[in-house]
């Protein structure tokens, strides 16, 4: 078999350049976003969103075979659901706290049960492997365009709202005193996170968007001291863990993203042990 490095260079393998291209781009965006998204203790919200995108997709693949809407693409379904479930989440969140668990699972399981449903009623075969584990190097250099659009997006507003999501998310009541709009912030960032997700769901897929978004972030966050230093290294562990599965995965012939999430999980594993020890 052609070693990574010569797979790379060689003009017979263009998917595996643009994989690579997938990984450094979705680094930003899983760094920046994941930190925020692990600093708020809002995983689960994030992955009822990942999971309740399935609905969109089966909508848009079922509206698009029938003929009803043709030629309507699975990430415009997706962006639609995976934003309309952010919104609902996070205002239930902010309303009725002592409900948010009851309704993040019902999000995720009605999402999830609308998109095998409408699949299953579409003419022809439709395997849903295909989005709920994804695969880079079948990523496009549209995808890649789409990607670092999000990342210019997401560099900006942390860049100029960065004292904003750092008061808000370590100490939100005092942050609503001191005059920062802590619900818009809130709302802004679960927009962004749907997006997120949408477009990197091609990488790692549905289900395993939610590991990229805080393995790393945990990693970082076990010698980082503050929200920028853990984005910072967040995004550092990103590349690596990109890198490492996409060697891997070409050099035994397994699927990247479960290989990538598999080794961040190894480190991270590894980051817990080792504070635990440290702590004693």
């Amino acid at each position: 078999m052609q070693t990574f490095f010569d797979a790379l260079t060689s003009a017979d393998f263009p998917f595996l350049r643009n994989a690579l291209f997938a990984g450094l781009l979705s680094s930003v965006l899983f760094g920046i976003i994941g930190s925020v998204v692990t600093v708020r203790r809002i995983a689960s919200l994030a992955g009822a969103v990942s999971h309740a995108v399935l609905g969109g997709i089966g909508l848009a693949l079922y509206l698009s075979a029938a003929g009803i809407v043709p030629g309507f693409p699975p990430i415009a379904g997706a962006l639609v659901f995976a934003v309309l479930s952010a919104m609902i989440i996070g205002l239930v969140s902010l309303k009725v706290k002592q409900r948010e668990d009851t309704v993040i699972n019902a999000i995720w399981a009605i999402g999830m049960s609308l998109g095998v449903l409408f699949m299953a009623k579409t003419p022809g075969y439709v395997d849903p492997s295909t989005w709920l584990f994804g695969n880079i190097l079948l990523i496009s250099r549209r995808d890649l365009f789409f990607i670092a659009l999000l990342d210019i997006i997401v560099i900006v507003l942390a860049r100029r709202f960065y004292a904003q999501i750092e008061a808000s998310s370590f100490d939100a009541e005092f942050a609503r005193v001191r005059g920062v709009p802590v619900t818009a912030v809130f709302l802004v960032l679960l927009g962004l996170t749907a997006v997120a997700i949408v477009i990197l769901q091609t990488f790692v897929g549905i289900v395993m968007v939610i590991a990229m978004l805080t393995l790393p972030a945990g990693c970082a966050g076990v010698f980082s001291k503050s929200l920028g230093r853990m984005m910072l290294a967040s995004c550092i562990f990103c590349v690596f863990f990109s890198m490492a599965g996409l060697a891997a995965g070409w050099f035994f012939d397994l699927p990247v993203g479960a290989v990538t999430v598999i080794i961040a999980g190894i480190v991270f594993l590894g980051f817990s042990v080792f504070k635990a020890l440290r702590k004693k």
